[in-house]
């Protein structure tokens, strides 16, 4: 634990002191100071009274300090680099520096951003993904980006929400994702939209079990590459009043892919991904948040390559199933639920808890049952990084069955 909490304060103060933090592979809505020079839209809420950790650290360090009222987001672009230290069960320690640019197209658009991030881990994994929001004048367009590179050792456990902890399979890749969305304004919240999406990986190796059995992974499949290269078709519709920690409204998207040898594909197959969360006031005109989570991950037909198959927290933002390791289930079909209470600790905003609970059920192959449901439970604690846009930093602490349990940090809420 002394370990951990070293490594929670040096991410606090490496990100304040060099005074720019953005949240990575998540929200892309910045959580820094920004000049008061060609300033576009300043925050509407009144933030006197509220404090955030650079108000904290800048009391300690800075004489008569008197707390910003508001930030602010200019028409010029601002570029920053921080290095930070996290923890996660899949990684565990993990060494970051990110890069974040972040912009207003016109005066009238929502914030864009383009976030970089190169980690290298404990587990000798490297990471690089590149993640961007960008809204054109009006909001008419949205561009959304997913393109990452890893090298990745990590353990596979076999196929279905039953498999067993103890079948743990290590296996090692490279991954190249390409994935970009433009979505069109229709009405109101509703957009629609296509893309590309490429996942290919390479150089896979893995352990044969050590009771010389087939495993799950060697039964469905194994080779030493595989590609899934195809369309999607996409709609959205998001009324969040924030959304990086919404207090209230509706988020829904939905993702249709269709993967095609004639793109480069080893085999013709299609999914959908569909995600929706709602955001309640709980008790009513108070800060505190009730907020539930559903997020299906199906395939419809064909054969994916099992590197491709839906699985635990390999979500676009890599954070379902808190309480057990990326990887943990995988299959055919993915049904997940999860509801989360938000509340205040201290009346400054500072200080922060949430209790969770989830569960995921996992189909083995194609054409089978969901197996059983598997729960994730825990309480964490938020601190409050930037008063403007409401990030926090998330410092979980999550179970499951077979005795998993882990240290999740986030910056940005989880959904």
């Amino acid at each position: 634990m002394k370990r951990i909490f070293a490594v929670v304060l040096f991410l606090i103060f490496a990100a304040f002191f060099t005074m720019r933090l953005y949240a990575q592979d998540k929200k892309l809505i910045p959580i820094s100071r920004y000049p008061q020079k060609d300033t576009i839209r300043k925050a509407t809420t009144d933030t006197a009274q509220q404090k955030d950790m650079y108000d904290v650290l800048q009391s300690i360090f800075v004489k008569n300090y008197k707390p910003a009222k508001n930030d602010t987001i200019g028409r010029k672009p601002i570029i920053s680099f921080v290095p930070a230290v996290g923890y996660s069960l899949q990684t565990e320690f993990a060494a970051t520096l990110s890069g974040n640019i972040v912009f207003r197209s016109a005066p009238n658009s929502k914030v864009s951003a383009i976030t970089t991030s190169m980690g290298y881990t404990q587990k000798r994994q490297f990471t690089l993904p590149i993640v961007s929001t960008i809204w054109t004048r009006d909001n008419q367009f949205v561009f959304i980006g997913d393109d990452r590179f890893y090298v990745y050792p990590q353990s596979t456990y076999g196929l279905g929400s039953n498999s067993n902890i103890d079948d743990k399979q290590h296996m090692r890749y490279n991954l190249l994702r390409l994935s970009e969305v433009a979505l069109k304004h229709v009405t109101g919240n509703f957009f629609l939209g296509a893309g590309y999406r490429l996942e290919q990986h390479w150089n896979i190796t893995y352990k044969k079990p050590d009771d010389g059995g087939i495993s799950d992974y060697e039964a469905y499949g194994a080779t030493p590459r595989s590609t899934s290269s195809g369309v999607s078709l996409n709609a959205l519709i998001d009324s969040r009043d924030n959304a990086v920690n919404a207090s209230k409204g509706f988020y829904a998207a939905v993702q249709y892919y269709n993967y095609e040898k004639a793109l480069g594909s080893n085999n013709n197959w299609q999914s959908i991904v569909i995600d929706v969360r709602k955001y309640y006031r709980l008790p009513e005109g108070s800060d505190n948040v009730i907020a539930f989570w559903s997020y299906d991950w199906l395939v419809l037909s064909g054969k994916p390559p099992y590197l491709d198959l839906p699985s635990t927290s390999w979500d676009t933002y890599t954070t379902t199933g808190r309480g057990y390791i990326q990887s943990r289930f995988r299959g055919a079909q993915m049904l997940y639920l999860e509801s989360e209470y938000r509340f205040k600790i201290t009346n400054n905003g500072l200080i922060g808890g949430v209790v969770f609970l989830n569960g995921e059920s996992f189909s083995a192959a194609q054409g089978t049952k969901l197996e059983s449901v598997q729960p994730g439970y825990g309480p964490g604690v938020r601190i409050k990084l930037s008063k403007a846009s409401k990030t926090n930093l998330d410092i979980d602490y999550g179970f499951g069955n077979e005795g998993s349990r882990g240290l999740f940090l986030t910056v940005g809420e989880v959904f």
